[in-house]
């Protein structure tokens, strides 16, 4: 059979930013289209926690500066051993326990379901059994709404084919005359869609993944990219809400979380938080480093994705419609090997566990040098497993020295001081600040030590550093 291949090579510019900008988090702007009626899908987010685990990433990344074609960049099944006993090894026992794909390299679909079966010239299966020999689980990079197949594939349980579900003229969209770039996107109202979605799911739980991250959900719904203008047709609100709904539920059915990247996030993410597991909500990593955790158009919101383009303000605008048993933000990858200094690296970390986001390692072996601890501390990394979720005390974006804070399921209060300035700066914080009264025996997370009791909190952090304190009765 044919083989078909997909490349992902598209990383967003972060010149020329179009829009309007605010430093609060009041900013929300109205969908093109109204929303149709969509269904419930019941106890989507219950009981799920933010993911730890390591991405491919950094791979395909350096790959393509380095001036890879698409067709010739791959991972070989010897450096996925490698990876993935380095990742058994040094990151599993302290919570780490998953492997995903990301784009760059082919992504290929060689067997009759016409959905990905291999990434380069590695198959999932295989994937599959070597992260499953390690007490790991593998996670898929790829999108619901892309057509991989031949288009001729039948749609199992149907008699539409693969082919019927793509534009074909007759469809109500944004932009007619703007074709799609890079993706042949599935039209969610044309008969058929919603079982090739389930196909989908049902493809890869048979593989035994259990984590999709869909990527370029913006450009499905309004075909705008505020870098590039338009990039595509643009299927509309009410096609991308029916789109996220079939997605929900048929990922649901078979027990796959679900990563949204790259959403617009409109009317204050209604949709995306409604539907799936864990949202983006920054810009790409890219060249990591403190440009992407703080510096990048620092103190600035956006119109569309991404609403903000460091770690610090996209946590600090979308913290309201997070919170236990509620959609998790996704700060996107880390690459530790590309910040100056332990108190960055520090910083960084802190900053996803405090807001209740996945810590995605995406450093590789031969980058990571000596900073595995930075990823493995065992007390940070206790209230990822308690399902930990802290928000900012102030909304305001850009914000020198905020403060995070939160409560564990055990009454616990964690608090996160943070300081983004270039220089040495105090930060205090009162307990009526943080809703509690009294004195709390305090224990610092990143250092080890007890602090005896307390009644209120200051600390002199070095630049770009930070001190995450564990409050207890």
């Amino acid at each position: 059979m044919k083989k078909i291949i997909i490349m992902m090579t598209v990383m967003l510019a972060t010149a020329t930013l179009l829009g309007a900008c605010k430093k609060n988090i009041d900013m929300r702007y109205p969908p093109k289209q109204t929303l149709p009626n969509l269904p419930v899908v019941e106890g989507i987010h219950d009981g799920v926690k933010a993911p730890l685990y390591w991405s491919a990433y950094e791979y395909g990344y350096e790959m393509e500066r380095a001036g890879i074609s698409s067709g010739d960049m791959d991972i070989t099944a010897e450096e996925w051993d490698k990876i993935i006993d380095w990742v058994a090894t040094n990151l599993k026992p302290h919570g780490y326990d998953m492997i995903c794909t990301d784009g760059f390299i082919p992504m290929r679909a060689e067997d009759g379901s016409g959905y990905m079966t291999h990434y380069g010239s590695v198959s999932l299966a295989d994937l599959v059994a070597k992260c499953k020999a390690k007490g790991l689980k593998l996670g898929v990079y790829d999108n619901p709404l892309w057509v991989h197949g031949p288009r001729d594939t039948k749609i199992q349980g149907t008699n539409y084919t693969f082919g019927s579900l793509l534009y074909n003229g007759t469809t109500d969209v944004l932009y007619p005359t703007v074709d799609d770039i890079w993706f042949s996107w599935v039209v969610s109202e044309q008969p058929g869609a919603q079982e090739y979605i389930d196909g989908f799911f049902k493809h890869f739980k048979e593989l035994g993944v259990e984590f999709i991250r869909m990527d370029f959900l913006s450009w499905y719904e309004d075909g705008k990219d505020r870098n590039m203008g338009a990039v595509g047709h643009g299927y509309g609100r009410a096609a991308y809400g029916r789109a996220l709904a079939y997605i929900a539920q048929a990922a649901k059915k078979y027990g796959i979380f679900t990563s949204l990247v790259m959403p617009h996030m409109y009317e204050n993410a209604e949709v995306e938080a409604r539907y799936g597991n864990m949202v983006r909500i920054v810009a790409d990593t890219g060249t990591g480093g403190w440009w992407h955790c703080s510096a990048q158009d620092k103190g600035k919101s956006y119109t569309n994705w991404p609403n903000c383009m460091n770690q610090f303000d996209g946590f600090t605008y979308w913290a309201d419609i997070a919170g236990r048993d509620k959609v998790i933000l996704d700060g996107d990858f880390l690459r530790l090997n590309k910040f100056d200094n332990d108190a960055e690296k520090q910083t960084v970390v802190s900053l996803q566990v405090m807001a209740g986001g996945p810590v995605a390692v995406a450093d590789r072996p031969s980058t990571i040098g000596d900073d595995t601890p930075f990823y493995t501390n065992d007390e940070l990394l206790a209230l990822n497993k308690d399902g930990f979720v802290g928000r900012p005390l102030s909304g305001n974006l850009g914000e020198n020295t905020p403060v995070w804070y939160g409560t564990m399921s055990n009454g616990d209060v964690v608090v996160g001081m943070f300081n983004r300035s270039d220089a040495a700066a105090t930060v205090n914080v009162n307990f009526d600040q943080l809703g509690i009264s009294g004195s709390r025996q305090a224990r610092d997370l990143w250092s080890h030590t007890d602090e005896g009791t307390v009644s209120a909190l200051t600390a002199t952090l070095p630049a770009h550093g930070c001190k995450i304190v564990r409050l207890s009765k």
